[in-house]
């Protein structure tokens, strides 16, 4: 048949939940930690450990949450009864952060704000696989990256300048946008319908985590377990550098922090403009072969880190590495799906997030723990990168066939009318 146009409008609206969800942890990251430091006081140690609870939990929440909103059947569909739970909740725990004048007080709105965040995560996400076929889920993905980047370029931008009417103005910017941006979802995006097939008692067996960790585990295709490993490696990489870099910049090449900040923008400048052109040379050359081109020149740019020696080479090293990135990141997520089915979505959604949210746990900590044996050298950050990029290259390269998009089909979803 022929190819039928790409639904970009579909897109784009999908792609507002995303920058909804976007939207929102620029804002946390940016300011809680100056809230714990200058209000209580708190160490550096006690603050990074709050900062990553998100990621503690989403290890376990958000991939029992995909595999639940799989067999969440009700008549608005499958992912919209998360959404209208969790995105309520997350707005007002978010706005109450700042507000919070004890201890307990604000870890206990973080803690509500990230737990509730879990809630919806996984089941927004999993709307791309439950829209778009395979064929059209690698461009859908670059859009929803593309709204995401917006997301957290407007909460820097309009964030930074509400903050100085109140510090607890840019967090009700933050929930009202993400409000809207749910409702937009919830209201004109129209949910695929879904047969009910399982009986109760087999939709708990086929739905825990562990039984799809168990299945990717034991399948003779070696492909699911290969792409998820190749996940958690590159994020292992990707993750490192993202939280070392400034402190690289600062300590080893003289740049202060501002500086560093707008020089690391223009990585992720180039990520958001490539995110929608690397979807679509994956669909026109093939998933695989994209990521591995992305890994690949992360790879050799990691070891060039290793020579980087002032504010030009590293500008040399950002540039790039936000177009490489994009080669991997935004293709990861449709290799997945198309791996797992389209009935399992959702519990494969939430595999990702394991894979990834264990890489944001370990990564950073592995790299701090390397730079602090070898006296604050603080390029072993690129040999740690390096090292786990090529390791995913290995694990890519060893993938035949599996997660590519499958011949062009009808669109699974539409828009309301």
């Amino acid at each position: 048949m022929m190819n039928p146009r790409f639904p970009y409008a579909r897109t784009f609206l999908l792609g507002a939940g995303f920058l909804g969800i976007s939207l929102i942890w620029p804002i946390f990251n940016n300011y809680v930690p100056i809230f714990l430091k200058e209000n209580f006081g708190l160490s550096a140690i006690a603050i990074g450990f709050i900062m990553t609870w998100d990621n503690y939990l989403n290890m376990f929440v958000q991939p029992v949450v995909g595999a639940r909103s799989d067999h969440t059947y009700t008549r608005i569909g499958r992912r919209k009864p998360w959404m209208l739970v969790g995105a309520p909740l997350a707005a007002v725990f978010f706005i109450s952060v700042p507000a919070m004048r004890s201890v307990g007080g604000i870890m206990i709105a973080i803690l509500l704000t990230n737990l509730s965040m879990a809630l919806f995560r996984a089941p927004t996400v999993a709307l791309l696989g439950d829209l778009f076929p395979s064929h059209q889920r690698s461009t859908a993905n670059g859009v929803i990256n593309l709204m995401g980047g917006i997301g957290s370029i407007l909460a820097f931008l309009v964030g930074g300048v509400l903050y100085s009417i109140g510090r607890i103005a840019p967090f009700v910017f933050g929930a009202i946008v993400m409000l809207a941006a749910i409702t937009l979802v919830v209201l004109f995006v129209r949910e695929p319908v879904v047969e009910v097939k399982e009986k109760k008692g087999e939709e708990r067996a086929e739905s825990g985590l562990l039984s799809h960790v168990g299945e990717i585990v034991k399948s003779p295709d070696r492909s699911g377990i290969l792409i998820l490993l190749a996940i958690l490696f590159w994020f292992l990489g990707f993750n490192a550098l993202e939280t070392w870099l400034s402190s690289f910049g600062k300590f080893s090449l003289g740049i202060d922090e501002g500086r560093m900040a707008i020089l690391t923008s223009g990585l992720a400048l180039m990520f958001v403009l490539f995110a929608v052109p690397s979807g679509i040379i994956a669909t026109r050359f093939g998933r695989r072969r994209v990521i591995l081109v992305g890994i690949a020149g992360l790879t050799l740019l990691f070891l060039y880190g290793l020579v980087v020696t002032n504010q030009v080479m590293l500008i040399g090293f950002l540039v790039p590495a936000g177009f490489f990135w994009a080669l991997i990141n935004v293709n990861s997520l449709p290799m997945v799906y198309d791996v797992g089915g389209n009935e399992r979505i959702g519990a494969y959604t939430g595999l990702y997030y394991l894979a990834s949210n264990i890489a944001a746990v370990a990564g950073p900590q592995v790299v701090g723990l390397l730079i602090q044996v070898s006296g604050d050298n603080y390029r072993t950050m690129f040999v740690f990168s390096a090292v786990s990029m090529a390791t995913a290259g290995i694990l890519m390269a060893r993938v035949r066939g599996a997660g590519e998009a499958s011949p062009i089909q009808a669109t699974a979803g539409e828009l309301s009318h």
